[in-house]
Parts: structure tokens; sequence; C-alpha cells
């Protein structure tokens, strides 16, 4: 008795809580009695806005299941570290273990050329390589028996498009059983015969041991950086690390920690950035494997492995280039709301990289394992899995058919590498803007080939093609922060669910209590109406008399 009020009626507990209730128009429903029209009205009225409430409450909590974000941007002003810078010289090496099947490729290019316009190019693209890289203890391996295949030759097809003759070049690529065929196409014959030399000097290439330390053979930086300047101060040797990549040649990236004080930004401007002279001479390319001259540069993240085919820009020689740099970060929530990962402990695919995970590692590292598997060999370009070997069609004639195959489904989104690598929940992205002029200019190269060539051993007579200058810096040392936060958060929930709540029914949580209460009342009264009934069954079976 002390915990509940007792009634003798539903009726009267109904009216008692409808003429105390803090709920708006509950009270009309029984100051109206003796009007029935009334309190039909407020009785609909009443029941619509519990199913305008709820409805309402419905719409609410399916956006706050949706999980969806807002976008805030803050700018910030602070002293930074510099971004790792990566270069490359466009020319990577000829290993003596393989230098004999280089040339003999370098000669199926020529007649290959021929055969398609009729231009002999012995004179004007190929060249003998003086500067090739010897390994000791591998010599014995260029008797290795591996042969240029010369079943994927390249060749000219004509097919017909809205009437008119169209030409385009490719080479076939058949399965392991011989089936299955399709032409790798292009309508630029370049194109083609550019992915056809990259397809034999990828098989080339597999024949060098995994083990070798490209480093050891590489010439010092000095050959190929001949000025280094910082802030105003020389480059130092502990500033730069190096590696060899199969297509961009020899690479050297600045600040690869990010932990160094020496290359905190303090001013934005190019006195205060990275100034470099660079090498750019073309004697030692090889022109199939890559048209471009100059320098590959690629500004990025610390402890990150530079994707130079994605994301890098040439600098063309005799030409001073300043690339200003603005750093956007990007952090997202990550969980419910989005597919991210912190550092990539947490992503099924395990990485081939030694450096911090991006999502290009991830991709690449996918695509790789999934080429293992499939293929039974890995992509010469990628790091291999423990325990795989690099594809080679004397060992595996079909991985081309292969690996073709795969990277369509891959680019088309068919393979789950996409839905298996998340992007960090936090990065750092670099927008450039680039200025080019004329260097040196024609009254000052003069003195300025003197100087390199006493100070660097400089030794070229070209006119500004063999040498290029790059000004990295900071436009604004201040920097812009995208952040995802909820739209619809536990604390903007309820106060939108309160704010309803007052909308329909002019009310608080007090009343939501009130409610409760009349429920609780109600359960109590049914089970002492219940109670009564069976004990007044009982008292009455007992009362009866026995008959005789």
């Amino acid at each position: 008795e002390g915990l509940i009020e007792f009634y003798d009626s539903f009726k009267e507990m109904f009216e008692f809580f409808c003429k105390n209730t803090t709920i708006h128009g509950t009270i009309r429903l029984v100051c109206s009695g003796s009007n029935r029209m009334k309190t039909a009205f407020w009785t609909l009225l009443l029941l619509a806005s519990f199913g305008m409430l709820y409805w309402q409450f419905a719409l609410m909590f399916s956006q706050y299941w949706a999980y969806p974000v807002v976008l805030t941007m803050s700018m910030h002003s602070e002293p930074k570290m510099f971004p790792a810078i990566t270069i490359c010289n466009l020319d990577p090496y000829r290993f003596e273990l393989v230098s004999e099947h280089l040339v003999q490729l370098d000669r199926m290019a020529e007649e290959s050329i021929t055969f398609l316009y009729g231009i002999n190019t012995s004179a004007r693209l190929f060249h003998m390589n003086d500067r090739n890289i010897h390994v000791q203890g591998l010599a014995n391996l260029s008797r290795s028996g591996f042969k240029l295949s010369q079943n994927f030759s390249l060749l000219r097809m004509l097919d017909l498009r809205s009437g008119k003759k169209h030409s385009s070049v490719g080479f076939r690529l058949c399965n392991s059983t011989g089936g299955n065929c399709f032409y790798k196409t292009y309508s630029s014959g370049m194109d083609a015969i550019l992915e056809w030399y990259r397809f034999h000097y990828m098989n080339i290439m597999s024949q060098l041991p995994v083990i070798v330390n490209i480093s050891r053979h590489e010439e010092d930086i000095e050959d190929m950086v001949y000025s280094c300047q910082y802030d105003g101060e020389p480059c130092r040797p502990s500033d730069y690390v190096h590696f060899h990549h199969p297509v961009f040649g020899s690479c050297y990236t600045f600040n690869s920690k990010g932990t160094d004080p020496f290359w905190t930004a303090t001013k934005p401007g190019i006195p205060y950035g990275l100034s470099l002279i660079l090498r750019a001479e073309q004697k030692d390319h090889i022109p199939l494997l890559s048209t471009v001259a100059g320098v590959k540069v690629m500004i990025h993240n610390h402890n990150q492995t530079p994707f130079l085919e994605h994301e890098g820009f040439d600098i063309r020689p005799g030409i001073a280039t300043t690339i200003g740099i603005q750093q956007d970060e990007v952090n997202r929530l990550g969980g419910n709301y989005g597919k991210c990962t912190t550092n990539g402990d947490d992503v099924d695919v395990k990485l081939l990289y030694n450096n911090s995970y991006t999502l290009q590692a991830c991709l690449h590292s996918c695509f790789q394992h999934i080429m293992v598997q499939e293929c039974g060999c890995g992509y010469y370009y990628y790091p291999l899995p423990a325990g795989a070997e690099y594809c080679d069609y004397n060992k595996q004639p079909a991985w081309g058919h292969c690996f073709y195959q795969l990277y369509n489904r891959l680019r088309n989104h068919h393979l789950n590498c996409f839905d298996q690598c998340p992007k960090p929940c936090r990065e750092s992205l670099y927008k450039v803007s680039a200025g080019t002029a004329k260097w040196p200019s024609t009254k000052s190269q003069d003195w300025v080939r003197q100087a390199l060539r006493h100070q660097n051993g400089y030794n070229s007579t070209s006119n500004r093609k063999d040498i290029a200058k790059v000004t990295i810096f900071y436009q604004q040392l201040n920097y812009q922060a995208v952040n995802e936060s909820p739209l619809l958060s536990e604390n903007l929930l309820l106060s939108s669910m309160g704010s309803q709540w007052s909308l329909w029914f002019g009310s608080s949580v007090l009343s939501v209590v009130e409610m409760f209460e009349l429920l609780v009342d109600t359960l109590v009264l049914s089970l002492l109406f219940c109670y009564q009934r069976l004990r007044a069954k009982k008292t009455l079976r007992v009362s009866a008399p026995i008959p005789s």
C-alpha cells in the first residue's frame, strides 16, 4: 500500500491519471466526458500524436543506425616536419648477370619496331651499355639456361568500328593448355611496345636472386645530386636512404623517418625549402622501359613506401622547377561510421612492405598474395611472400595470361582487395603547385657548368640537357584538418527525442515516468483483481452445502 495506489476500478485509476499527469491534453478526456463527440475527438487527437511521435522516433533511430558523418574543417598553424622526398634518375641498372638477355631484348624490340613501322631504330634508340653491375659470386648464373620467348610477338590488328578501319597493336596470351587466348592490345602502338618490352624485361629480371643487395653497387649520391641544401644548410649523409627501382632506377629518399630536428620547417617560402641540382643524363637510359627524360620526384609521408608509378611526377632537364606544397590532414572515425585502420594490424592482408600502412601498400600486397596463389608466382615489381618466386615464362609459360586477367579484375573492383584494404584512419595529403623556368639561362650556363665541373666532376658539354634544378618548399605552415564527426551522436539523439516529445505532448522526462507508473499500477491492479476472483471462487466452493 505504501508503494502503489489502490483503486476500485480501472476507470478510477485512468481518471486520476488524466487529471494529475503533466501530459497535455489528457485532462480533456475526463472533462469532456459528458460530450462524447469531444471525448472521441481528443482521443483520436492523442492517438494521432502518439503515432506521429513514434514515427519520428523511428526515423531518428533509422538515421542514427545508418551512422552518417559530417565533415568539419579547421585551420592550424605550427612548425612541422618537412615531408619525405624521393627522387629517381630513371636509369635502372643493367646487371652483368642478365646483360646478354637485355641486349637480346633490345634487338627483338628493334626488329619488332622495324616490322610494325619500317623504322630502323638501331642508331637512334639502342646502344651497348658499358655500365653493367657485377654481382660477385653469381657469375655462374649467367648460364642459367634462360631464353627469351618468341611466343609473344607484337602484331598489328585491324578492326572495323562505325564503318571505319582502326588498327591496334598487341601481343597474344594463352593459358597453360594453349586455350582461352586473348590479345593484349592498345590503340597506341607506343603503349603496346612499352608494355611488351616491360613484360619481357620482368622475365629477364626475375633471374636475379632476391637477396642481391643492390645498394652496394650504387654510385655515390654525388653522381646524381650535384647540390643539396635545406633551409640554407647543406644536406648531410644521414639525411637520405638509397634503394633501386626496376623501372625508375637509382632512388634516394630524403628525411625518410621524419625524426631529425634538422628537417623541422619553421618558415614558409622558397629560401627555407629543399633545393637540389640533379644529374639528368640519358646516355645510360633504357629507351623502351621509360620514354621520359629527366628525374622522377615524389612527395610523401614519412615511413611510407613511395609508389612512384602512381603518385610521382617528372622534372624536365634544363629546367628549374619550384614546387610549393600545402598539407592537409584527414581524420576518419572508423568503427560503425566507416571502415578504416589505425596502423594496419587489424587488416586481414599481410603487408609485404616494411614501412607503415598505406592503401597502396595493402592493395599491392593483396594482389601479390592472390597472384602467387592463382598463378603460382609473383609479379616482379612487388615484394614476394615467403617461399614464393618471381614469374618467369620459361618456368610458368602462362603467367602473363593469368596476370593480365587478375589485373583487369582488380581494376574493375572484382577482386576483394578493395574490401580487405581500408583507408588509414589518419593520413596526411600533400597538394602541390609547380612553376618552371629555363635553367641555367643562356648567359649563366657557362659559369654554372664550370662551377659544377670543379666541384662535382661535371663533364658534359650539352646545352642544358643533362642537369635540372628543383626546389620544394612549404607555401604556408598552416594546414587544413578535415575531421569526421557523427551527424547524430547519442546526446543529439536524446535531445532530438526530447524535442519531439515536447512538440507533440508538451511534456518532459517526468511525464515518461508518470506513464511508466500508470503501467505498473495497471499491472498490479490486474493481479489484485485476479487474486480476488480466485479467492472468491475458492470461498464459494467451501461454503457450498454438501448434498445428502
